[in-house]
């Protein structure tokens, strides 16, 4: 591998959040328990739409792979920074660093393709309810998630397999607390212009792309739930979209921000990095807990055969 033969150094320093050694025993016990939160949280949702027959729709299916997603998101970053808050030498390998820039693309872009899918079940949903059958088909909506899984892989693949033949001299301090593409290419001493050509092609496709999809389908929603005579109706219909409106609003929010800032390692940059790769796995399954009936109802359904069984 080209990255072998050429680099000079073997490892990059993660600067982290905080040099503070109470600062970062602080951060470290907040951070283990939104992780422990976010992998409860998300198995809990797994669980409970595999087991409650009620959840067996496309929605659900949707919603179980973005749980995946999550604990795949959150795994790649968040023990790493554990790791780092407990030790004085905040090292990580050229290959590591690479490793994770390539997992925290893959989940990145899975998880945008597949918010735009379930913008888009939504869509068929509401504003064709008698023909959402036949358009949400089984073929489709599994052609819909494992396209959005190739898609998050092809990206990160294609945009991993480039920065291995980046040269590494000198610079080796990253201003942040886990390895991205945009923190790795200023540390290049190599030409790095097609690093960044298709960087800013992949972030078009599986950011303002799949962004744009979400847009247009809530574009129409929004138009059908207005053309709803009866107000209880219009609060109904919405309802059944709010919980992936929110998700949608917390993930592209925190994620422009994050992309959009320079990278300085600046306390915003790295409080909307946090907000987009740590605390938005977490809140995923409280949002579609706490404000979807149908989840609760299941959950509730889910706990009460399980309690039987135990009596049983």
């Amino acid at each position: 591998m080209a990255l072998g033969n050429h680099s000079n150094i073997t490892e990059f320093i993660l600067i982290g959040l905080s040099d503070n050694p109470n600062v970062k025993a602080l951060l470290f016990v907040i951070f283990l328990e939104i992780y422990i939160l976010t992998i409860m949280g998300n198995v809990m949702m797994l669980l409970v739409i595999r087991a409650d027959s009620h959840l067996h729709t496309p929605m659900y299916f949707f919603l179980s792979h973005l749980s995946f997603v999550d604990i795949s998101f959150s795994s790649v970053t968040v023990p790493k920074m554990l790791e780092n808050l407990l030790s004085q030498r905040k090292t990580v390998s050229v290959e590591g660093c690479l490793a994770q820039v390539f997992f925290v693309c893959v989940a990145a872009g899975t998880e945008a393709c597949l918010l735009s899918v379930m913008a888009y079940d939504r869509y068929a949903a509401i504003c064709h309810p008698l023909l959402y059958g036949q358009i949400m088909s089984k073929q489709l909506y599994m052609q819909l998630v494992w396209g959005s899984w190739g898609l998050g892989f092809l990206d990160a693949l294609i945009n991993i397999c480039l920065a291995t033949n980046m040269v590494f001299c000198e610079a080796k301090i990253i201003p942040h607390y886990s390895c991205e593409m945009p923190s790795l290419l200023p540390l290049s001493c190599s030409d790095t212009s097609r690093n960044l050509i298709v960087l800013l092609c992949s972030t078009l496709l599986h950011g303002l792309g799949t962004f744009l999809l979400v847009f247009l389908s809530y574009a129409r929603i929004i138009a059908t739930i207005l053309s709803i005579s009866s107000n209880s109706g219009r609060s109904k219909t919405f309802s059944t979209c709010s919980s992936h409106l929110t998700a949608v609003t917390l993930y592209y929010g925190s994620g422009f921000l994050r992309y959009l800032m320079p990278n300085s390692g600046s306390s915003m940059e790295l409080i909307f990095s946090v907000q987009y790769n740590v605390v938005t796995p977490m809140l995923n399954p409280l949002i579609y807990s706490l404000k979807n009936k149908e989840v609760k109802a299941a959950l509730k359904r889910t706990l009460e055969k399980y309690v039987q069984h135990i009596r049983s």
